[in-house]
């Protein structure tokens, strides 16, 4: 009677792990994801920059690596501003894991810079402002921006101190980007957490930077289609 027990229940145990061979079951369960907060701009200096009160350089590493997300960090990988005014960096000399640069300054003219950082990029460009409202300088710019930008996702956006990432925000949330699924999570600048790629190398007495290390969204201005305006 035992031994009929006993095998009894080696038989159940062989059945379960057979059953999580075949099908799965014992696979772990896919991580809970972090509940979001609503965007909420937080108040002060880093307010008027667009920055998020509770989704930040202090919290970001909570809400890393989510598959209904996309990260993009706006910054240039040098930038043609002098940040070093500000206390910054004009080199993008390190990046949160799992952002990915395109350069604000690609998708619009840059305005409201401080003015002991001169002028950035003054190039060729996605859109332009006119008249308060945003049009496309290319057939393929919004095409672009959507690729870059999905509309289905939940966007977190970082530059050096937050400037960039606000404008894009508000750029995006112009052309009909969903404002309460873009988060200005600030600046690199201040990032203090444990998900930091150090882009910027010193050693021997000089400097490099390994741009290797970015996933970068390059615009290539020249294969574009441009379009007229009529004002």
């Amino acid at each position: 009677m035992k031994k009929n027990i006993i095998f009894g229940v080696i038989g159940l145990v062989i059945g379960l792990l057979l059953g999580c061979i075949l099908f799965g079951s014992c696979k772990e369960k896919p991580k809970e994801l972090e509940k979001l907060p609503v965007p909420e701009v937080t108040g002060g200096e880093r307010g008027m920059l667009g920055i998020d009160k509770n989704v930040n350089e202090e919290t970001i590493d909570k809400y890393l690596g989510r598959e209904d997300a996309i990260y993009r960090d706006m910054r240039m990988l040098k930038d043609p501003g002098n940040y070093e005014a500000i206390g910054g960096d004009s080199y993008l000399s390190g990046i949160v894991k799992g952002f990915e640069v395109i350069p604000y300054p690609y998708l619009t003219a840059v305005k409201g810079l401080p003015e002991a950082v001169g002028e950035s990029y003054t190039g060729k460009t996605l859109f332009r402002e006119v008249n308060g409202k945003y049009v496309a300088n290319y057939k393929e710019s919004m095409e672009i921006l959507e690729e870059i930008f999905p509309k289905d996702k939940v966007i977190f956006l970082m530059c050096g101190g937050g400037g960039y990432a606000g404008m894009t925000k508000n750029l995006l949330v112009s052309l009909g980007w969903d404002a309460n699924k873009i988060y200005n999570t600030g600046g690199y600048w201040y990032y203090n957490g444990k998900n930091n790629v150090q882009i910027k190398k010193e050693f021997d007495g000089k400097t490099s930077y390994d741009f290797w290390k970015v996933i970068y969204h390059d615009i290539d201005f020249e294969n574009l289609i441009e379009v007229g305006h009529d004002y």
